[in-house]
């Protein structure tokens, strides 16, 4: 009976070791950082991208991963959470750095920057920015939280998790309604509150005015929810629109606020094939306050 134990125990050793180089081979109980990476951008079921942004902005790939927190920012409050819950994987869907490519020659001397990287060292965490892939998976792994988060999805148009076809209500409706999913959020509104419409299309983030001001051309489209946009760019065109008589108005939700619910379904999508390992989403919150 104890021989027979110790060859399966052997046996079992032998299945994690792989006999070229003696190392462990991948395992959910001992996967790195890189390994889950990849394996989360398998799962996106995306074609490659050339030069994306969906690089580990610190650490070392070869981390044995303890716990992975998702999050659209790692904010220094989101970094010490995810210390105290053990999570040495920090998945982001926006910049660690300030500006979009995360490049750092301009802090080299800023004491923010410098103590923001010396935590992140000294707690040896990796840090991954997750941005083109969930964007590109099908449906948009953002898109898909915000809808959810909304409760939508019964108004989507088939096919898509951007555009949405409701009963007809009017803007100080919805204006309510938004303020019960977001109830620390101010809006910025360009409209007449008494519209009334049906179609309702997502522009959530930062995609860009042109991108913005091509959904409000549309005839389909008489409600964008945005997220951010320079205000003397949709903004602009939406008070010369609203001016013009035109049956459209713009709800700006914020960056964090149009996108953050995504993060939240992206660890609800890792715990379906990333096992063994804790997920869980930290919520970054908005980076202001109104007055």
């Amino acid at each position: 009976m104890k021989t027979r134990s110790v060859i399966l125990l052997l046996s079992a050793i032998l299945l994690i070791i792989d006999p070229a180089s003696g190392k462990n081979k991948y395992s959910p109980a001992n996967a790195t950082a890189k390994e889950i990476i990849e394996k989360i951008i398998k799962n996106t079921g995306a074609a490659n991208i050339p030069n994306t942004v969906d690089v580990i902005k610190e650490g070392d790939p070869e981390t044995v991963v303890t716990g992975i927190v998702t999050t659209m920012f790692a904010t220094m409050d989101v970094l010490k959470k995810a210390v105290a819950k053990n999570c040495n994987l920090i998945i982001v869907h926006e910049p660690l750095y300030y500006n979009h490519t995360d490049a750092t020659a301009q802090f080299e001397n800023d004491p923010v920057f410098l103590e923001k990287r010396d935590f992140i060292r000294k707690n040896k965490l990796v840090i991954w920015r997750f941005h083109d892939y969930i964007h590109r998976m099908k449906p948009d792994g953002i898109e898909a939280g915000m809808m959810s988060k909304l409760g939508w999805k019964d108004f989507a148009v088939k096919g898509t998790t951007n555009k949405f076809i409701m009963p007809e209500t009017d803007l100080k409706v919805l204006l309510k309604n938004l303020k019960l999913v977001f109830p620390k959020n101010a809006f910025y509104v360009v409209g007449n509150p008494d519209l009334k419409f049906t179609h309702v299309a997502l522009a959530a983030g930062a995609p860009g005015s042109q991108s913005q001001i091509r959904l409000l051309e549309s005839d389909e489209t008489e409600v964008v929810l945005a997220g951010e946009s320079p205000q003397w760019e949709t903004y602009e065109y939406m008070r010369d629109a609203v001016s013009q008589g035109r049956k459209k108005a713009i709800v700006f939700l914020g960056h964090i606020s149009s996108e953050e619910a995504g993060m939240d379904y992206c660890a609800d999508w890792l715990k379906g094939f990333v096992k063994d390992v804790p997920v869980s989403f930290v919520e970054s919150g908005a980076a202001y306050w109104s007055y």
